[in-house]
C-alpha cells in the first residue's frame, strides 16, 4: 500500500511530465507494478509489451478453467499449468493471473421496512458461563426487538433449552402488552429443527405456543443475516452499553438491571427512522396495534415423565428431589420452572422444591423423610409381632390386654422378642399362658415365671458378652492370679482386729 501522495505524485510525474513508468518507479522508489496499478485505476491503459509473456498462450485455459470453477485457488491452478508446460515460478503466476480471476458481482440489498405491530426479531446472545457451586451453566441473553420501534426486550437464561425460550417470549408479550403477527428467527434449534432448502420442519412446541399467541413464526433464508439485522445490532448494543463492567449477584439481579436498563436508556435513544424522536415515542405509536395478550398464559414449564429408583428421589436437571415413599419404582411427571421443581403423580401434586442450579444437592422435605423414618419403625414393630405371634400365640392376647391399660407396647415387644431368643419358643408360649391365667398380663411376670423356673431347675442365668471383632481383644491373653496373696491379707486383718478387741 502507498499513501495518497504517492499516488498523486506519481499521476502528475505521468501526465505532466511525462514520465516512463520505469523511471517513475526508480525515482519514487517504488516497484513498477504499483506505477502500472496507479496508472490503470486512473484509466491509462497498460502499454503493449514489445515481446510475448510466458504465460500467454495458457491465458486460454486459464479463464475458461476459472469460469467452469470459480473458486478454484491460483495454486491448484498453476499445478495444472505445470502439468501442461508453464515454466515460471509460482509466486510470478499468482500475481500475472490475478487480473483474470472472475469477480463476484456486488450484491445490494434494500433497505428493509416493516410496518408498526408488523414484525419482531429474535435471537440467543451467548455472554459466557456462570459457575454455580458445582455446576457450569451457560449464560444466555434471550432479545427480542419490535423491527418498527426498535425497542428492545432483554432477559437472561441458564441455558437455551425451549421452555426458555418461550419464557423469554412471554415475558416480551407482558413487558409491551401485546403480541407482533410475525416472529422472525434465524435457524436455531430452538425454533427450526430441521430445514431442507423451503422445506422447514418447527419446533412442535413452538408451534403450540404460536397458536396459543396468535403470531406467524418465520424463519430467514439460509446466510441471510441481512433479513435479521435489528436483533443482530440489538445483541451487539446489549454487549457494549448493558453487560460490559456491570456487577449482578445473580440472575434474578441480572434480569432485575436488564428490566430497569430495557425501560431506562434503551428506549431513551434516538430512533433510526426519525431522530427527531426517541424509541419510547417511536413505541407509543405502536403499541396499539400489537395483537391482544389472550386470556391464559401458554405453559412454559419443562415437562419430564421420570423414573423413580429405589430410593424416595427423583433426578432432574442434575440434582435430586425428594418426594413420598411410596412412589419409589415408580413413574411420576416432574414441572419445573426457573423458581420451583413441581412432581405430579395420578394428576395429583405430591411435592413442592425450590429449585437449584447447582450439580449433585439432594433437594429433601423433612416431612418426606420424617415418614420414611417412621414407616421403617413401624416396618421393624409388625416383623417383630408377626415373629411373636407365630412362636408364642398366646403374645397376641398379652400385648392386647397391655394395649387396653396403656402400656407401652414397643418395650414389650423388645422384651418378649429377648425372652424368645434366652428361653425358646416352647417356654416363651408356657410362661405367657401361666402370666395370664394368674391375671398379671405383664412382660415382667412372664420373665419372672421364666426366671423361677431356670432357678428351679439349677441352670445359671445366660451372660452374654459381646467382645468386639478386633485380634488384639479376641487374641489377648489374661495370667490368672495367685489368690494365696488375698487369703495372707485377709488373716493380717482378721489378727488386727482381734488385738483390737483385746485392747479394749
Amino acid at each position: 500500500m502507498i499513501s495518497p501522495q504517492i499516488e498523486a505524485e506519481i499521476l502528475r510525474l505521468y501526465h505532466a511530465e511525462k514520465w516512463p513508468v520505469g523511471t517513475i518507479a526508480s525515482q519514487l522508489g517504488v516497484h513498477h507494478d504499483t506505477v502500472q496499478r496507479v496508472l490503470a485505476q486512473d484509466g491509462v491503459p497498460e502499454p503493449k509489451r514489445s515481446r510475448p509473456a510466458r504465460l500467454d498462450p495458457y491465458i486460454p485455459f486459464i479463464c475458461t478453467t476459472w469460469k467452469q470453477y470459480p473458486k478454484l485457488p491460483a495454486s491448484r491452478l498453476y499445478d495444472m499449468c505445470r502439468a501442461r508446460g508453464y515454466q515460471g515460478s509460482p509466486d510470478h503466476f499468482r500475481h500475472v493471473v490475478a487480473p483474470y480471476r472472475p469477480r463476484p458481482c456486488a450484491e445490494a440489498y434494500l433497505r428493509l421496512k416493516t410496518l408498526p405491530g408488523e414484525q419482531a426479531q429474535v435471537d440467543w446472545g451467548h455472554f459466557g458461563k456462570l459457575t454455580i457451586g458445582r455446576a457450569t451453566r451457560d449464560l444466555l441473553a434471550f432479545v427480542m426487538v419490535l423491527s418498527y420501534s426498535r425497542r428492545i426486550f432483554l432477559r437472561f437464561f441458564l441455558g437455551q433449552q425451549t421452555e426458555n425460550f418461550l419464557r423469554g417470549h412471554e415475558a416480551a408479550f407482558g413487558a409491551w402488552g401485546g403480541v407482533v403477527r410475525v416472529l422472525l428467527y434465524d435457524n436455531l434449534k430452538s425454533a427450526v429443527l430441521e430445514r431442507q432448502g423451503d422445506a422447514i420442519r418447527f419446533n412442535p412446541l413452538l408451534l403450540d405456543f404460536a397458536r396459543h399467541y396468535r403470531f406467524a413464526p418465520r424463519p430467514v433464508a439460509v446466510a441471510r443475516g441481512n433479513e435479521k439485522g435489528r436483533v443482530e445490532r440489538a445483541i451487539s448494543y446489549v454487549r457494549r452499553a448493558f453487560f460490559l463492567a456491570r456487577r449482578w449477584t445473580d440472575v434474578e439481579d441480572l434480569n432485575r438491571q436488564a428490566q430497569e436498563w430495557c425501560d431506562g436508556p434503551a428506549v431513551e435513544r434516538r430512533w433510526v427512522e426519525d431522530d427527531c424522536l426517541t424509541v419510547a415515542q417511536a413505541f407509543e405509536n405502536e403499541r396499539g396495534l400489537l395483537l391482544p395478550l389472550p386470556q391464559a398464559p401458554f405453559p412454559t414449564e419443562e415437562r419430564r415423565e421420570l423414573s423413580v429408583g429405589k430410593t424416595p428421589y427423583v433426578r432432574f436437571d442434575l440434582n435430586d428431589y425428594s418426594l413420598p415413599h411410596e412412589l419409589v419404582r415408580q413413574t411420576v411427571m416432574v414441572l419445573g420452572s426457573p423458581q420451583t421443581v413441581r412432581i405430579i403423580h395420578r394428576g395429583g401434586l405430591v411435592a413442592e422444591h425450590h429449585r437449584s442450579f447447582d450439580r449433585g444437592q439432594q433437594i429433601e422435605d423433612p416431612a418426606h423423610i420424617q415418614r420414611l423414618v417412621e414407616h421403617k419403625r413401624q416396618a421393624r414393630e409388625h416383623r417383630g409381632l408377626d415373629r411373636l405371634a407365630t412362636a408364642a400365640p398366646a403374645s397376641r392376647e398379652l400385648l392386647t390386654r397391655l394395649a387396653q391399660r396403656g402400656a407401652n407396647l414397643g418395650g414389650a415387644t423388645a422384651r418378649l422378642l429377648h425372652l424368645l431368643e434366652e428361653f425358646g419358643a416352647a417356654r416363651l408360649e408356657q410362661a405367657i399362658r401361666e402370666a395370664l391365667d394368674k391375671d398379671i398380663p405383664h412382660h415382667h411376670a412372664v420373665q419372672q415365671i421364666l426366671e423361677r423356673q431356670r432357678r428351679a431347675q439349677g441352670r445359671r442365668p445366660a451372660l452374654p458378652v459381646q467382645l468386639p471383632d478386633d485380634p488384639r481383644v479376641r487374641d489377648l491373653s489374661v495370667r490368672p492370679h495367685d489368690l494365696e496373696s488375698y487369703d495372707t491379707l485377709t488373716k493380717d486383718i482378721v489378727g488386727h482386729q482381734e488385738q483390737d478387741h483385746h485392747d479394749q
